[in-house]
């Protein structure tokens, strides 16, 4: 039977006070919490235990706290294990990407949440150039969400495009707010069971991330970025990516470019690949994954009680 696949969430699934069991009965996992605030040179930890919320919130501390708590988790099940998790492929949704790659060697401890941290620095400086947000879809074909988006951009003269196709009838798109809210109303007329707008302060995965892709890119050139132990299936592909090279284009090209998740989850079971272990916060990518592939087996690590029921 071919090893699991593991899997890593993005935004949106942290809450204040993940990973502080992993870090309170796992000293290897403490001590990634400690590395991480030295690397910062601010109390990410304390962030992430005792929030406020309202800091977590912010992206450029949301997104290395979320990379260091999945990280975390998958040290505390080598720990328990005592031997490394070994893997057949890694997939991470959205910022998840960088947890993933770290978990096959690609990127180290160090770069990975250094290299979070400025991508959540430059999507939060992309985000206040032009006031923009996102909004689900629910059940409405892509067809007539990319019809819905190209009209309101047309009419607005501003931009907005579909941003994730998270499966299971899911569809995320983003924009400047007036592009955002007319692509909203279209989509409704054209029949989707509800349309929501998401509390995230900007348009990621489109093309107002351009100016972060630009300061990504800079960062990425210097970054130590190795070939991966097992392929991660890219975000902006929907296939596996293993050299360097590859790892940092998917990675600057992910940042305006659609998170094909569906499309990830289903090139993955196409490969025989149906067993699936989320490491970090919550269980949202093992929910999505069910919708898309029902035959996946998921298992959820976020807790120490979930590092304990590890195998």
């Amino acid at each position: 039977m071919p090893l699991p696949v593991l899997v890593f969430p993005g935004q949106g699934a942290q809450a204040v006070g993940m990973g502080r069991d992993l870090a309170d009965r796992c000293p290897e996992a403490r001590a990634l919490f400690a590395r991480a605030d030295e690397l910062l040179g601010f109390p990410l930890t304390k962030t992430i235990f005792e929030g406020p919320e309202a800091a977590l919130v912010d992206t450029s501390v949301q997104q290395p706290a979320l990379v260091l708590v999945s990280l975390a988790a998958l040290k505390a099940v080598e720990v328990k294990t005592g031997k490394p998790f070994e893997c057949s492929a890694a997939a991470g949704l959205s910022l998840g990407e960088y947890a993933a790659l770290a978990a096959v060697g690609a990127l180290d401890f160090e770069t990975a949440i250094t290299l979070v941290r400025t991508r959540g620095e430059l999507m939060k400086a992309a985000s206040e150039k032009v006031p923009c947000g996102m909004a689900v879809v629910l059940q409405l074909d892509e067809a007539k969400v990319r019809a819905a988006c190209e009209q309101a951009a047309a009419e607005t003269k501003l931009p907005v495009s579909p941003s994730n196709f998270n499966g299971g009838g899911q569809i995320v798109i983003g924009g400047a707010h007036d592009a955002l809210a007319k692509a909203m109303d279209l989509c409704k007329a054209a029949g989707a069971r509800r349309v929501m707008k998401l509390p995230v302060a900007g348009a990621f995965h489109t093309a107002l991330m351009q100016p972060a892709a630009d300061g990504l890119r800079e960062a990425l050139k210097s970054a130590k970025i190795s070939k991966a132990r097992a392929p991660v299936y890219a975000n902006v592909s929907a296939g596996p990516v293993q050299e360097p090279e590859a790892i940092r284009a998917s990675l600057e090209k992910q940042l305006t470019a659609p998170v094909l998740w569906e499309q990830t989850v289903k090139n993955l079971a196409a490969q025989g690949l149906t067993s699936f272990v989320e490491l970090g916060p919550g269980s949202t990518v093992s929910n999505m994954i069910k919708k898309i592939a029902p035959e996946a087996a998921t298992r959820a690590v976020s807790t120490w009680a979930d590092v304990e029921a590890a195998n």
